[in-house]
């Protein structure tokens, strides 16, 4: 890789990373010698680009494009281009796709090209006094282009106003200002490029006042009733998720409809590639109900007119909510949302702000590049029919618990990590969003003995995720021991987590799950407990933790009958010993220990008489794994008939007659 190369990755990493400077992956950035042009492929942001993200062709045959005659039909005249742009390639084997600016980076005759939406800079050119102020503020060295349609419409624009300035200037423009859309620099390296941006920042600075203290506000606790609902409400057959944000800036355009006006409208582009070009408002929302109603029946209407789901709702006193397929789909329509408040919020300070026509909108909503864009930067999930459902499990930072988490995740599913340990639950996050999963795992502090934590669970999933799809109660604690070695504050720990903690946990769960299933039919949901082999036939010494799992499918044959009209299933796994994990492998209080120690196990003197003598015991002749428990539980979810089910997972050491 030589410098220049480099260089053009270092500065495509530095503006990139910064939301200030460019949203979703936007922007673009170029080099070019004298034979060839490298430059970023369509849909890879430039936070994380590398070489394999740049595209090289030959500059010669870009030429080419720029001297022929197209179809005068936009859209043919698009693809014409777009086929000629891929003869330009120097290495097809790439199979990737260069920017649809490819030919504007090439116009501009500096080595670097560097191609941004800075808020504040779009501020100005998406006032009605963009213009004016351009040119009183910058003077005539710069290029201002009024708003044109992108792709070849734009470059032949472009290729014009630049030979005019050659002619006038006997250069090129460092700097190009395009109406609505975003800037332009170029240069011979790249310090010289952030000199540039530099002097565009502090000019328009002196000018317009930046936002500087946009504090977050607190999550309403009336949303834990109205997001399910929404959620489901815009679900469209597909799970989906909700993020939301609320900070100073952003209340200051919820306050009434005509607030809500100036930040009603697409501004650039990006805007309509990632959340549509109309917005639903909801403006009565002193109580849930009446937040839901006035959703309810704006809903049908919005839909008629519009033709799709609303992406963005704005709630007055509760934020923007941006729903989306996966967490980082909603979360970057939050992104691009929260940056047309900014640029409104700057272009107010312009002289007013000047929205995109329709016409315009309707080309960038039809237009084959962003369509692309948009399907290349989603993930396809089409054949996982559980991709970005939403699951809590508890217990879930170790033993089977974390392993459920790890499967979950990999089906791209979005995980709640509830434990009482901190460092092994974050622990397990890190590791997991390391992973390539379009699920979002979170950790959730979590005692599920005390129902004000449990409660505090479902409102954190609810907060972070929208709703909830599968509830897995799996923490569990196990001390052995007999009647005469008991004691009573023992007997109602081990209770309290393995069987009260079910109860909390179905309680809380299934209030939410009814919110959302009542709005769907066919909308299922589950409720799905961690058992045990003891839980289906008793185990000596052992009665504290044997009685709760014995109870705990009392609870789940009850439960199942007073929560099957909301079509919420609600099953116990029974796995047999899971010998690989800390419940019996722990040095110091794991199970072989503890069985060895109290004498459970006659005539055993170490671990492994202990470990031998439970294996003899299955016809399988092993332990219980977490595939089994995996198996059972995927099956549970899949099917809609059967709730109230023990389901042995035991290899055969408990048969059910």
């Amino acid at each position: 890789m030589n410098q220049e190369i480099k260089d053009l990755i270092e500065i495509s990493r530095f503006y990139g990373s910064k939301k200030d400077f460019v949203i979703a992956g936007g922007g673009n950035t170029s080099f070019k010698d004298n034979s060839t042009i490298w430059i970023k492929a369509s849909g890879y942001p430039l936070a994380e680009l590398t070489e394999a993200g740049l595209v090289a062709l030959n500059r010669e045959k870009l030429h080419v494009i720029a001297a022929k005659s197209y179809d005068e039909d936009q859209v043919k005249r698009e693809e014409q281009v777009k086929i000629d742009l891929f003869k330009c390639i120097i290495d097809p084997s790439q199979n990737i796709r260069p920017s649809v600016e490819t030919s504007l980076h090439e116009l501009i005759r500096y080595k670097f090209v560097v191609h941004l939406h800075p808020s504040l800079v779009n501020g100005v050119l998406c006032s009605r006094s963009a213009k004016s102020f351009i040119n009183q503020h910058f003077g005539e060295k710069v290029l201002f282009v009024q708003y044109t349609d992108p792709g070849y419409t734009l470059f032949k624009k472009l290729e014009k106003e630049i030979l005019i300035y050659r002619e006038k200037f006997q250069g090129d423009p460092r700097i190009i200002f395009l109406e609505n859309h975003g800037v332009f620099a170029g240069a011979d390296s790249t310090s010289e490029i952030k000199d540039i941006y530099k002097e565009i920042i502090s000019t328009i600075e002196k000018q317009i006042t930046p936002i500087s203290d946009n504090e977050q506000l607190p999550y309403n606790p009336l949303l834990h009733k109205v997001l399910p609902v929404i959620r489901i409400l815009l679900s469209d057959g597909k799970s989906t998720v909700i993020r939301y944000r609320h900070n100073t800036l952003i209340s200051k355009y919820y306050t009434n409809q005509q607030e809500f006006h100036k930040i009603s409208l697409p501004l650039i582009p990006d805007i309509i590639v990632y959340c549509k070009s109309r917005f639903l408002y909801i403006e009565h929302s002193s109580t849930a109900e009446k937040i839901i109603d006035s959703f309810k029946n704006q809903l049908p209407r919005f839909m008629n007119e519009y033709g799709y789901l609303p992406k963005v709702v704005i709630i007055k006193d509760m934020g923007v909510f941006a729903i989306g397929e996966t967490c980082s789909a909603a979360e970057t329509t939050l992104d691009v949302y929260e940056d047309l408040i900014r640029i409104c919020h700057y272009a107010l300070q312009c002289g007013g702000i000047k929205f995109l026509s329709p016409e315009q909108v309707a080309f960038i909503d039809q237009w084959e590049v962003e369509n692309y864009r948009r399907k290349i930067t989603t993930q396809d999930n089409s054949n996982n029919r559980h991709a970005n459902k939403i699951a809590i499990v508890t217990g879930g930072a170790q033993g089977f618990g974390a392993g459920i988490a790890e499967a979950l995740c990999r089906l791209s599913i979005n995980v709640v990590i509830a434990d009482l340990n901190e460092e092994a639950g974050n622990n397990l996050v890190s590791r997991l969003m390391t992973e390539k999963s379009s699920g979002k795992a979170i950790f959730v502090r979590t005692d599920v003995s005390d129902p004000e934590s449990v409660r505090e669970m479902i409102a954190s999933t609810v907060s972070e995720f929208g709703g909830l799809d599968i509830m897995i109660s799996n923490a569990g604690i196990l001390k052995a021991g007999g009647l005469d070695e008991m004691e009573p504050d023992v007997f109602s720990k081990v209770t309290g987590i393995n069987y009260n903690g079910y109860y909390y946990c179905t309680k809380y769960a299934s209030e939410v799950m009814k919110l959302q299933n009542l709005e769907k039919q066919g909308y299922f949901t589950d409720i799905i407990q961690i058992n045990s082999k003891s839980g289906l036939r008793g185990s000596n010494r052992n009665f504290a933790y044997s009685g709760a799992k014995f109870g705990g499918i009392g609870l789940t044959q009850s439960f199942a009958m007073e929560l099957a009209p909301y079509r919420i299933k609600v099953n116990s796994i029974c796995p047999g010993n899971f010998y690989e994990g800390p419940l019996w492998s722990d040095p110091q209080n794991g199970l072989f220990v503890q069985y060895l120690n109290t004498g459970k196990v006659p005539g055993a003197k170490t671990i492994e008489d202990v470990r031998k003598y439970y294996e003899e015991q299955v016809p399988m002749k092993r332990g219980c794994r977490l595939d089994d428990v995996v198996k059972a539980l995927l099956y549970i979810i899949d099917q809609e008939y059967e709730t109230g089910q023990a389901v042995p997972v035991t290899g055969g050491q408990v048969m059910l007659g």
